[in-house]
């Protein structure tokens, strides 16, 4: 009786084990808390259930104005104005084109209220090249992020 629950709870812990490897190997190089450049904001990339790519502002330098939480006072839809920053999807729709680059996605910059067209490029497993833009690539303007714990 002791052998097969020493048994039982050996399998169970190795399948565990197991799991825990092949979701952490299926990860993409993108996923995870980066700092934006200039490192006032923490922003968690995810997988979603539709295979995109989203980003949420998790952590800001300065989180309160006034006392209070932060909102998107510069949204351009006014029913938006009261949205709190902490907790604001940023990046939106990114696809997965290569190893290391995602793209057809969308940014928001809460500091101007404007969403522009964006591609992520990983340049290595510590830093984001983001290029945001208006119509094409070539207009725009690109940013660093580094990764964060």
């Amino acid at each position: 009786m002791t052998k097969k629950i020493s048994a039982f709870i050996l399998s169970s812990l190795l399948l565990l084990l197991g799991t825990t490897f092949a979701a952490n190997a299926q990860k993409e190089k993108v996923e995870g808390n980066w700092l934006n450049q200039e490192k006032d904001a923490k922003i968690e990339i995810y997988k979603a259930r539709d295979g995109k790519f989203y980003g949420k502002i998790v952590w800001l330098k300065e989180p309160n104005r006034d006392g209070k939480p932060k909102t998107d006072i510069n949204n351009p839809k006014e029913n938006m104005k009261a949205t709190p920053i902490m907790g604001l999807l940023i990046l939106k729709g990114f696809n997965k084109d290569d190893d290391t680059s995602y793209e057809d996605g969308t940014i928001y910059d809460p500091k101007n209220g404007k969403t522009y067209s964006c591609k992520i490029t990983v340049k290595d497993a510590n830093t984001l090249s983001i290029r945001g833009y208006i119509g094409i690539s070539l207009i725009g303007r690109t940013t660093t992020w580094v990764r964060s714990n």
